[in-house]
């Protein structure tokens, strides 16, 4: 009986220490980035840069106004631009980011700078025509307050990808 009491006392510490981790990873990607503070900043960012995949995908643009910067701009294949229009054209589906399959991240971090390169496949419906283009997209991210804010977005088409 005293072994059976040890064993549910010792399966439940373990669940609490497993559960620690994951919640805390969970919260660490936000609408307004990673905290500036988190050990290992390179993966944080890795971590921020997949997440506003999802959020470009799913039109949030609330939480991607919040990660911008008020300054940022965005380099597609068919222009340049800022803030205000790159947060229209997702909002109305002038470019919706269906789909980014990620086949290569790095993150580099100089001062209160990162920068992220990632190798993906976009899946995307521009115009009103579905297109899938091999890409490296450049992100920078700057250091401001407490948190990361989107600086700039570049998209550059890979050849015979």
């Amino acid at each position: 009986m005293i072994y059976s009491k040890i064993i549910i006392n010792l399966i439940v510490g373990l669940s609490f220490i497993t559960v620690i981790p994951v919640s805390s990873s969970a919260q660490a990607v936000t609408a307004t980035g990673i905290l500036l503070n988190d050990s290992n900043k390179e993966q944080g960012i890795i971590a921020l840069s997949k997440e506003k995949w999802k959020w470009m995908a799913d039109k949030k643009v609330d939480t991607l106004k919040s990660l911008f910067h008020d300054k940022s701009v965005f380099v597609h294949m068919g222009g340049s631009w800022g803030k205000d229009r790159e947060l229209d054209v997702i909002k109305s589906g002038g470019i919706h980011y269906k789909q980014a399959d990620i086949f290569e991240t790095t993150a580099q971090l100089i001062g209160n700078t990162a920068i992220v390169l990632t190798r993906i496949r976009l899946l995307a419906v521009v115009g009103g025509n579905e297109v899938t283009n091999p890409f490296m997209v450049t992100e920078v991210y700057i250091a401001e307050g407490n948190a990361w804010k989107m600086g700039s977005l570049s998209f550059t088409r890979l050849m015979g990808q």
